[in-house]
């Protein structure tokens, strides 16, 4: 099992000036530690259980772009991205890019969207539910698409409606960059892992609701005709042992997770300067982590 860090605060003690520098040193300390996996929320405004929309937030691409100039080896993602937030054509474009510019490193972390308040405070249009999961499905079939260099002609979809689905230049990685869908919904939500995604991120409330998770998407695989150990298998955690610094929990809540195939635990600490907490937690907690395998 593997250790990810999933960078959600942005509120640095040193205020605005300091915020490069802290991500700089974030990314230097996740590569020294052995983490393998770095990502950030994709929100305009700060979630309010985490200080709420007065609290800093930056845009995630433009961030994931910082952080791949400062990084040479982990993988980068937004947790996960709104499919609201971006024409899927104009996303497939960006996600390109970082893969590009971070020689293969990127990963399409996408789900429906789910933050009111900052659709309506920014003027984004927020659809109801289930169109919310249409557009999403159209996304990534427009992706896919998008990363087919056999096909660049155009997509026609309920939503959506592309004359070309050209993406030049394409991805580094092969054979296209890695796609994560967020969320265990059992009808929508992991019935489209199983179809189209390569990772599957789920919220670590318990081994018994991860396990019950697992199960479904199973079925869902089956019904694909897909082998489920195709999709590589990550879970968030977001107990306070994490924003702690107390090893020893955190090692007891992720016990019961063993044998059931997790590929990577993401830590996701409510902390604005996360790099200090990379070197005495998350360095010693890799170690321990595969221990348990």
């Amino acid at each position: 099992m593997r250790a990810g860090v999933h960078i959600n605060r942005f509120d640095h003690s040193g205020g605005r000036p300091a915020l490069a520098a802290e991500l700089a040193a974030t990314g230097a300390a996740a590569e020294a530690a052995g983490v393998g996996w770095l990502s950030v929320m994709d929100h305009y405004f700060q979630m309010e259980f985490n200080g709420g929309a007065e609290d800093p937030m930056l845009e995630a691409y433009t961030t994931l772009g910082y952080l791949a100039g400062h990084t040479s080896t982990v993988q980068l993602s937004a947790l996960v991205t709104g499919v609201t937030y971006r024409h899927p054509g104009l996303l497939a474009k960006i996600v390109t890019t970082l893969d590009v510019l971070s020689g293969g490193r990127a990963t399409l972390g996408i789900g429906a969207a789910w933050y009111d308040r900052e659709h309506e405070g920014l003027g984004v249009p927020f659809p109801p539910v289930a169109e919310r999961f249409e557009r999403l499905e159209e996304t990534l079939r427009i992706c896919l698409r998008m990363w087919d260099p056999r096909d660049d002609g155009p997509f026609e979809g309920r939503h959506y409606r592309l004359a070309e689905t050209l993406c030049v230049p394409a991805p580094v990685s092969a054979p296209h960059p890695e796609i994560m869908i967020g969320g265990g919904g059992e009808r929508k939500t992991l019935r489209l892992v199983a179809r189209y995604a390569d990772a599957c991120n789920l919220i670590a409330e318990s081994p018994e609701q991860v396990r019950h998770k697992l199960d479904v998407l199973r079925e869902h695989c089956e019904a694909e005709g897909r082998d489920p150990a195709t999709i590589r298998r990550t879970i968030a955690y977001t107990g306070e042992a994490a924003t702690t610094g107390d090893l020893d929990a955190f090692l007891r809540d992720i016990r019961g997770y063993t044998g059931l195939g997790i590929d990577t635990v993401i830590l996701a600490p409510r902390l604005g300067e996360p790099a200090a907490w990379i070197e005495s937690f998350v360095a010693p907690a890799v170690r321990r982590l595969a221990e348990l395998d």
